[in-house]
């Protein structure tokens, strides 16, 4: 089963999912170098609700975000990747530096976002709000980024 969906899929599958009654939790990133804390945030954010949306910034929404040596892995790499995760249920990639658009479509019960992120500047929090959602702020376990890995692999094998 294809979890990669575009924006209209999702929207069909959505609007299934409210009928059913399933609780749908939406978070979002690049995604680049996948590491345990990915996953880790991943869990948390699934343990929230049923189903679990990851929106994906495009190859060119990363280089808005990260600068032009970024993202290391493709998009069609990066969501093949995400969307193969456990807590994963469907993919959705976005061209815009943020999932604004994405949000306002599908309308999840659950925003989530790390906790380097207030509440108060979550992209998204006001539709969901007054949608009758909750927006969701998780602590990292760990100290681990992409931008980390990338240093210890330049620091340990470019010199």
């Amino acid at each position: 089963m294809n979890r990669i969906k575009s924006l209209g899929e999702l929207k069909i599958i959505r609007q299934q999912l409210k009928v059913e009654g399933k609780i749908v939790v939406f978070t979002n990133g690049v995604f680049d170098l996948i590491h345990a804390g990915h996953i880790d945030y991943l869990i948390k954010a699934k343990s929230l609700g049923n189903v679990l949306i990851v929106g994906l910034n495009s190859d060119e929404s990363v280089k808005i975000i990260k600068g032009d040596k970024r993202p290391v892995l493709k998009e069609e790499e990066r969501a093949f990747v995400v969307s193969n995760l456990k807590p994963v249920d469907y993919v959705v990639i976005f061209e815009e530096d943020t999932p604004s658009d994405v949000i306002e479509k599908i309308i999840p019960d659950v925003l989530v976002k790390g906790a380097d992120w207030s509440i108060d500047n979550i992209v998204g929090r006001e539709v969901v709000e007054a949608h009758g959602g909750v927006v969701r702020s998780i602590e990292f376990v760990n100290d681990q980024s992409t931008s980390k890995i990338i240093d210890s692999i330049v620091t340990k094998y470019c010199k």
